[in-house]
Parts: C-alpha cells; sequence; structure tokens
C-alpha cells in the first residue's frame, strides 16, 4: 500500500507544455552520494534546470543526499515539477526530499521501481552506484525484450559509464547481445546533449505492455 502526499508548492508550479512532444515526465537514476568530481553534480543541476525550463517534470528516488538530492532541488530551484518515490525503510537512510510537489512512500523497492516506471515517458541515468545500475539495466532489457519504446539515455560524464559500454561492445561481440535483440540506448558526454537525445529518441506514440512487466 503506497502513501502518496502533494505539498502546496505545488501550486506554485504549474506544469508548462512539455517541449518534446510525448515526453511529459522523465525519470532520473542517479547516487544518493556526489561522487569525487564535482562535474557530476553540476550535470545533476544543470539537467534539473532544463527539464524545469522545458515543462518537463522529474521523477526520481525520492532522497535529498548526492546526486538525487541536486537534480531534484535543481528543478524546484526553477519552478519544475518533481515526484519522488522512494520506499519507507529508505526514508531516513536517504533523507526523503519533503519538500517535492508530490511524495510517494511505497512498502518496498519493488513498487516504487514499478511506479517510477509508469510515471515517466523516458529514462537518464547520471553517474550513480550499484542501485542506479541495476535500474537502468532493468530498464534497458525490458527495451530489448519489447516490453517498452520509452528512450533510455546514458549520461557519461567525464567517462563515468565508459566501462559500462566496453562491457555491452563485448557483449555483443561475444553474441550474448544477439542480433534482433538490441540493447537500445543513446549515450551523451554532457547533460547539455540531454534533452536533444531525448526528443531524438522519442517515439511518436510510446507503447508498453505493463501486463508482461508485471511478471517480469
Amino acid at each position: 500500500m503506497t502513501m502518496t502526499r502533494k505539498n502546496n508548492n505545488s501550486k506554485n508550479a504549474p506544469r508548462r507544455a512539455t517541449g518534446i512532444p510525448g515526453i511529459r515526465n522523465v525519470c532520473v537514476f542517479c547516487g544518493s552520494g556526489s561522487g569525487r568530481n564535482p562535474l557530476f553534480a553540476a550535470a545533476a543541476r544543470t539537467l534539473g534546470k532544463q527539464l524545469a525550463e522545458a515543462g518537463i517534470g522529474l521523477v526520481y528516488g525520492g532522497g535529498s543526499l548526492g546526486l538525487m538530492g541536486e537534480v531534484a532541488r535543481s528543478v524546484l530551484k526553477h519552478k519544475g515539477y518533481v515526484t519522488g518515490i522512494i520506499p519507507s525503510f529508505l526514508s531516513e537512510k536517504e533523507q526523503m526530499l519533503r519538500e517535492v510537489n508530490e511524495l510517494i512512500i511505497t512498502e518496498d523497492m519493488h513498487q516504487r521501481k514499478r511506479l517510477m516506471f509508469e510515471r515517466s515517458d523516458a529514462f537518464v541515468a547520471l553517474p550513480g552506484g550499484i542501485g542506479t545500475l541495476e535500474e537502468l539495466v532493468e530498464q534497458l532489457t525490458w527495451a530489448q525484450l519489447g516490453r517498452h519504446t520509452k528512450p533510455i539515455v546514458i549520461t557519461n560524464v567525464a567517462g563515468y559509464w565508459d566501462s559500462l559500454c566496453v562491457l555491452l561492445d563485448h557483449m555483443r561481440s561475444e553474441t550474448f547481445i544477439r542480433t534482433g535483440l538490441t540493447v537500445l540506448y543513446t549515450t551523451v558526454d554532457n547533460a547539455e546533449e540531454i534533452l536533444p537525445a531525448l526528443a531524438a529518441a522519442a517515439p511518436v506514440e510510446p507503447k508498453e505492455r505493463t501486463d508482461v512487466i508485471e511478471r517480469l
């Protein structure tokens, strides 16, 4: 059972027309830490600003720490709309950001990820740890299996995701990623390229099979 709370500040952050047809909300996967490179936090703030200015809502993991907090606070600072989705057991550990427009507290991680999927029209990965990697790979898997066509953008700030890209290329060369089961994603090097990449990859008519996703 989920608990949803909408803050009064939602009245002060009107949803504007989206700058990308078909993309109303973007789910951002990123770390609850900031990492060692200050470029990571700068990218998170830039992305938040651009989402808000384009009238695109942010869906994210609900925390106030690290890159999660940076991107959410940047959206709010620039009068955008933020939906935080966090499981109850992480509410203290990740210090959920109570200032978001809509805060959803779930029972577990599975419910959190499902709601993040349902409420988002595209996915963006910033630098992060195992949790970020797991969320990203899950969406890559569902896309590979034809369960959705929502754009996926990997933001390779300062080469952070180089090793993952090499691994995916290795999987292709060893034919574990077979012809006909292409892993569809776009890689960009900085936050300024994210929205143009989403616009280029956005499907005309987004499709997803949530009935099958329930069983995955």
